[in-house]
């Protein structure tokens, strides 16, 4: 016997037909039972009947299943789950889709933020985000919805309305900076690039690397409050000097933020004297900005006198020793730390020696060559050790004590004596001009000494954020992959700012690695009965999003 399905007019019926042959010994087929209609027996109006014939063969029961269980690849959830939450309760979801959404029909919103949760989770480029989501799920955002078409057309997004971008950016984290005094750090960094092609309006020039030596980059600037939370970045161009940038961009950041008092805070590679005039001008409501910056000593001459005196009292010290000067019209805080001079005055005197060293033995060789003598190698002239010596000193940062004469036919070189002093003079020293009139120049050090902080935003941007290198090419792409690290390391700082206040040891991406064990889990029984659920939350998890004070996921909201 067999089911067979026969059809009559707009019906289908399921029929228990049996086959037997007549007296003729044909083949022939008769209707045992009409089980019904198909769409009632699919609704389960035959099941008792199977349920008997399972129960009469000795099988399990429909009820019973199959005993069948498979299961789908675990995906982690932890990471994005805090991520997405500080997400929303920081206002970016509702106020980045505002903003997005009128230029794009799908919702870019949601491509952003995956596209900034894979920094910090699992930098990758932008093809192989799609990987990181087979392997990892996103609250709101489901994965077949992302394309790296998709993720390219919300990076051209985000650049077409670059400048509401970064306005909505501030109103949103203008609530988490000080109105009344906020101390904010400024500093750059190079970003190094990846292609040879030329582009109108080319961002990657070739410049001097942070990391040391020449390479094709752009430069980026950042923004900082003294709780280390980023303000406000700029991309510029891989050749850009430093110290004219300084004015233009914190002239940005006070009109983004009004704050009645600011002090500026900046490494010695931003200060020139032409900045000292314009931040003069520069207001803060009726009052000048206030500012601390260190000051690049070797460039002026003016201090081999006015570091004399200071530096007399230094000889002889063995613990941090401060001074105050007057400069151009400011305060000048001068710290000495014997130790650090210790050490720099020893490392130049060994360069210095190894130099005077090779120098030795080359002269020995020029002058052996004259009087007929045979070495073994290549031969010596004047011209080709005066350019090797002169690229050997150029390379130790040396050009400035040993002066190689370029000029003669004979291979010479001098050790400037005055210079030299100089460098002694300079060591272990740091200097800072400042304005604040109420403040001791310890306190000014330690602010200033704050802004290793930002050196330390740098490192997370190329480290665990992974900005660099950069591979894409057009200028709106570079700009675009910018503020996708940047808000990035916002969501970063907010986590280190949260996890200090609550005395975690963790760092933001070891608390991201131990969240990230929290799996989202499905199965399929019986071929057809599905479930869902999310490994158990640890209590060292659990502490986490306390700390964070971000609720626990569920499997309901997922």
């Amino acid at each position: 016997m067999f089911i067979k399905i026969t059809t009559s007019g707009p019906r289908q019926y399921v029929k228990l037909v049996e086959a037997f042959r007549d007296a003729a010994g044909a083949s022939r087929q008769r209707v045992i039972a009409t089980l019904g209609r198909l769409e009632s027996v699919q609704a389960g109006e035959a099941d008792a009947l199977l349920n008997g014939l399972l129960r009469a063969t000795g099988r399990p029961t429909l009820e019973d299943g199959s005993g069948e269980v498979s299961f789908a690849p675990a995906l982690s959830v932890g990471d994005t789950w805090l991520l997405s939450a500080l997400w929303n309760e920081l206002g970016f979801a509702d106020a980045f889709r505002r903003v997005l959404r009128r230029h794009r029909q799908f919702d870019a919103e949601r491509l952003l933020r995956v596209m900034v949760f894979n920094r910090l989770c699992d930098p990758e480029s932008k093809l192989g985000i799609l990987r990181w989501l087979e392997g990892s799920r996103v609250p709101e955002v489901p994965a077949e919805s992302v394309t790296h078409q998709h993720l390219l057309r919300t990076m051209d997004t985000l650049s077409d309305c670059a400048e509401e971008m970064e306005a909505t950016l501030s109103g949103l984290l203008r609530p988490l900076v000080d109105q009344a005094l906020s101390i904010v750090f400024y500093d750059l960094t190079t970003i190094q690039t990846e292609g040879g092609t030329e582009l109108t309006g080319e961002m990657r020039q070739f410049g001097h690397s942070k990391e040391g030596g020449i390479a094709r980059q752009v430069m980026l600037g950042v923004v900082q409050t003294a709780e280390g939370l980023p303000i406000y970045h700029e991309l510029l161009l891989g050749n850009t000097a430093e110290a004219p940038t300084l004015v233009p961009t914190i002239e940005k950041v006070l009109k983004r933020y009004p704050i009645k008092r600011v002090v500026l805070v900046a490494d010695r590679g931003l200060l020139s004297l032409d900045n000292l005039d314009a931040i003069r001008q520069i207001k803060v409501g009726d009052k000048a900005l206030e500012f601390i910056l260190a000051v690049p000593a070797r460039r002026y001459g003016d201090f081999d006198t006015l570091l004399a005196e200071f530096h007399e009292q230094c000889r002889t010290a063995t613990e941090e020793v401060m001074g105050e000067r007057a400069w151009q019209g400011f305060r000048l805080m001068i710290a000495h730390r014997p130790d650090m001079a210790a050490e720099q005055g020893q490392k130049r005197d060994e360069r210095i020696a190894a130099l005077e060293a090779d120098a030795a033995k080359w002269a020995n060789k020029l002058e052996g060559q004259e009087v007929g003598k045979k070495f073994r190698g290549r031969k010596l002239s004047d011209g080709g050790v005066t350019a090797r010596f002169y690229k050997a000193v150029s390379d130790a940062h040396l050009a400035h004590i040993i002066k190689v004469d370029l000029s003669s036919e004979d291979f010479c070189y001098d050790v400037d004596e005055r210079a030299l002093n100089r460098a002694r003079m300079l060591d272990g020293k740091l200097l800072l001009v400042t304005n604040l009139p109420d403040h001791t120049p310890a306190e000014i050090v330690s602010r200033y000494k704050a802004l290793a902080d930002i050196e330390r935003g740098f490192r997370v941007l190329k480290s665990e954020i992974e900005i660099a290198p950069v591979f894409h090419r057009l200028p709106e792409r570079i700009r675009a992959h910018a503020l996708i690290c940047f808000l990035a390391l916002v969501l970063y700082r907010v986590l280190r700012m949260r996890l200090k206040a609550k005395g975690k040891p963790h760092s933001p991406e070891r608390a991201l690695e131990i969240v990230r064990r929290i799996q989202y889990h499905q199965i399929t029984l019986h071929r057809h009965h599905t479930a869902a659920g999310l490994s158990t939350i640890s209590s060292e998890q659990r502490e986490l999003f306390t700390a964070f004070d971000l609720p626990e996921p569920t499997r309901q909201a997922l």
